[in-house]
């Protein structure tokens, strides 16, 4: 029987596995300079978390999460998204209690039943951050600083920051009965999904990808026009920052996110490059998605971005970091010296250097093939005359260059030039 990876994943292969290590690298440590520690949860949760978190009336619950019963009988769920996990540890442990702002990031893979599309799996990854404890407009520009800085870093041009806010339990009541007035009259020509989304959350029916339906809403009310005071004074300051920031912006009114915990800031990276398929990442402020799940009233802020989606832009872009060599130097030699070769690979592995040598019993004239095939910056050969003297003769492929040292010598020459 021949097995492949179920539809929706991937495997991810060297040199490609390098790529994916050091965009993470370079999000982790940006992360740790803005001081955020790394969380890892478990994969799966209990159901009611997410139903509870997410919202039960989100496509996300509704259509596209991986539910299963365990052996004892509860329902479980593979994690669709990162911050409900992260708020239920946030919780279990006590982070509460300790000086705010607790600001945490995440690594992680997550898992949705949607449809296939360039970009999108089934199991993908994501890179993620939450900052609980402050409910002021600063919070919402360090998140979305600490993005800016990220994209810059990584070289990406072509993105835009779109922003809006939706308001809070205040305010919204009185936005959503507006908008449910603005949609009665067009309810039956709405999508099956958004004439569901109508009673539950109208708001939805704004983020909807269907023709008909943005033609519907293109001139509703939107959230941004019905602010209360407090989260008016919230989006203006937060503006003010970004400019302060010195990071573009623009505000689009129909941005609402797909998941139902949040409140205030919503923003996104969007891309104008087909192959990322338009939005990068997402996030925004969730203030009562802590107490929703059973703690204390606390504002938080934080984002996701797919780290598959993310790849196709810089591979848009011409950005895609480079693997590293597979080796800086391939040690050849003769049969009879195959050990000593190993050993001395093995050496140079321990002061840091990436060392290969022969495992296969290769012919040595195979093994001076292997060594260019694979791109090595030196070449050493092992044999007779260098076990004896203990010295070594190397050469740089790139213009043939040779150089003749001590073993000892040798080791402190290839730290120098690699």
């Amino acid at each position: 029987m021949n097995y492949t990876a179920p539809r929706g994943t991937k495997d991810v292969l060297p040199p490609d596995s390098q790529v994916w290590q050091k965009v993470e690298a370079k999000f982790r440590e940006l992360c740790e300079r803005f001081s955020y520690g790394e969380i890892r949860t478990p994969t799966f949760e209990q159901t009611e978390l997410f139903a509870r978190g997410v919202g039960d009336a989100t496509d996300v619950v509704r259509k596209e999460m991986y539910n299963f019963e365990d052996k004892g009988g509860r329902a479980m769920t593979l994690r669709p998204e990162g911050t409900a996990g992260v708020v239920r540890a946030y919780l279990e442990h006590g982070l509460a209690s300790l000086p705010s702002p607790q600001k945490l990031f995440y690594l992680i893979s997550a898992f949705r039943y949607e449809k296939m599309q360039k970009g999108r799996y089934r199991e993908f990854a994501q890179l993620g951050c939450e900052c609980f404890g402050s409910a002021e407009p600063s919070a919402d520009a360090e998140i979305i600083s600490l993005l800016w800085l990220f994209f810059s870093e990584l070289g990406m041009n072509d993105i835009s920051l779109q922003l809006n806010s939706i308001g809070c339990p205040d305010c919204r009541p009185a936005y959503l009965d507006q908008l449910r007035d603005y949609l009665r009259p067009h309810l039956g020509d709405l999508c099956e999904d958004c004439q569901k989304r109508f009673e539950i959350n109208p708001m939805r029916i704004l983020d909807c990808k269907q023709e008909a339906c943005q033609a519907i809403t293109q001139d509703a009310p939107a959230p941004l026009d019905t602010l209360c005071p407090s989260c008016q004074d919230h989006w203006e300051e937060l503006l003010r920052l970004l400019d302060f920031y010195a990071i573009p912006y623009t505000v689009n009114k129909r941005i609402v996110r797909g998941l139902d915990y949040y409140t205030r800031t919503v923003f996104e990276f969007i891309s104008d490059n087909v192959g990322s398929q338009g939005t990068i990442c997402g996030g925004g402020r969730y203030d009562g998605l802590v107490e929703e799940l059973g703690g204390q009233a606390t504002p938080a802020v934080g984002f996701a971005l797919g780290v598959e989606r993310l790849l196709l832009e810089l591979e848009a872009q011409d950005l895609l970091p480079q693997p590293d060599q597979e080796a800086q130097i391939f040690i050849a030699s003769f049969p009879a010296y195959q050990d000593q070769a190993s050993a001395f690979a093995y050496r140079l592995r321990s002061a840091g250097i990436h060392a290969e040598a022969d495992i296969l019993g290769r012919s040595f004239k195979a093994q001076l093939k292997h060594a260019n095939r694979m791109g090595a910056t030196y070449l050493m050969v092992f044999g007779e005359e260098e076990a004896a003297r203990m010295n070594a003769t190397i050469k740089r492929m790139a213009d043939g260059e040779e150089f003749e040292m001590s073993f000892d010598e040798l080791v402190q020459f290839l730290l120098q030039q690699l």
